[in-house]
């Protein structure tokens, strides 16, 4: 059996599909099985994940009715657990792809720092060459440091790029019909295991489809990442973690603030509200940043447009003198 199990969900991504499967199976360390979801895609996908499986033993194929990306990884982490005795789980989205060492270097820095969770950094693209950074030592942050703050390209709340040990899945499952799925899980993991090791080195390239609900026009499942936020919050006062609750209210400030600005009006007496609700968080924080865009986003919350503009006009005159 292998020693990691790499899930990835498909959906309509016949275009890409071969450049992510090629990536990993080319991987520099060959002890892993990939599992290939194919999550009802209406296209060739389901031919072409059958093809890679005939021709490789370490594909592994699940064909099942659409039920979205969280459903597709649940399948396969169900499928893990079943019928594998691999002791890592990686997930990698099949619009993504890997640099041949992906595997390699998560492990390793895994191993080195004995941690049950190790991540990469990660390279924006539009479909060029991952770069190949120069290795650095691992380093193992503690959950707080990872989260909270930015110390490398790596540090996000997303499931790809990083490596996990297979327990931390033995309870814990994607939110079914959710978009930013990732953002309702990888906390709990990340502060389950309490430490993560990780290297900036770039090897996870993300890529930029223009097509994804994340970069389209606005659609109501956007608000599913500020359900998210608000049960980090939760989650922070229940830990009473207050350096976590500081960050992730001022994602939901200025999280709701920018759907404030795009949603269509029916939207936006619900929005409003929720705006008005994490600016009362944030000035429980005490130490909140009042920028400009703070200021725009009480502007928003609470309209009254003369001062606003008023004060938005001294501003441009302070800084053109």
């Amino acid at each position: 059996m292998a020693n990691i199990s790499v899930i990835v969900p498909v959906y309509k991504v016949e275009e890409f599909l071969s450049r992510c499967v090629d990536s990993i199976l080319c991987q520099s360390y060959t002890d892993f099985e990939l599992i290939l979801v194919d999550d009802g895609s209406p296209d060739s996908c389901g031919a072409m994940c059958d093809g890679y499986a005939e021709q490789d033993s370490r594909v592994h194929v699940i064909h099942q009715e659409n039920g979205g990306l969280s459903a597709a990884r649940n399948s396969g982490i169900d499928w893990v657990f079943a019928n594998s005795d691999s002791r890592w789980l990686a997930f990698v989205d099949s619009d993504d792809w890997v640099h041949p060492d992906f595997l390699k270097v998560l492990y390793r820095t895994a191993e080195r720092t004995l941690c049950k969770i190790s991540a990469c950094g990660f390279f924006l693209t539009s479909g060029e060459t991952i770069p190949r950074d120069q290795d650095t030592e691992p380093k193992k942050l503690s959950a707080d440091d990872y989260f909270c703050e930015n110390f490398h390209e790596g540090a996000t709340p997303a499931a790809c790029g990083k490596l996990y040990h297979i327990s931390l899945f033995k309870h814990l499952r994607f939110p079914i019909g959710k978009l930013h799925e990732d953002e309702f899980i990888v906390y709990l993991a990340l502060y389950e295991v309490g430490s993560i090791g990780v290297t900036a080195a770039r090897l996870y390239a993300y890529y930029q489809n223009e097509q994804s609900i994340t970069r389209g026009d606005w659609n109501p499942r956007r608000m599913d990442v500020l359900e998210a936020f608000e049960q980090q919050i939760q989650f922070a006062d229940r830990t009473e973690n207050t350096r976590l609750r500081k960050r992730v209210t001022e994602q939901y400030v200025f999280g709701t603030y920018e759907q404030l600005k795009d949603a269509p009006k029916v939207y936006r007496k619900e929005l409003r509200k929720k705006l008005r609700a994490a600016l009362k968080l944030a000035g429980e924080c005490g130490s909140f940043h009042m920028g400009w865009k703070t200021l725009w986003a009480y502007e928003a919350a609470y309209p009254c447009k003369i001062l606003w503009w008023l004060l938005s006009r001294l501003h441009r005159e302070e800084e053109a003198a």
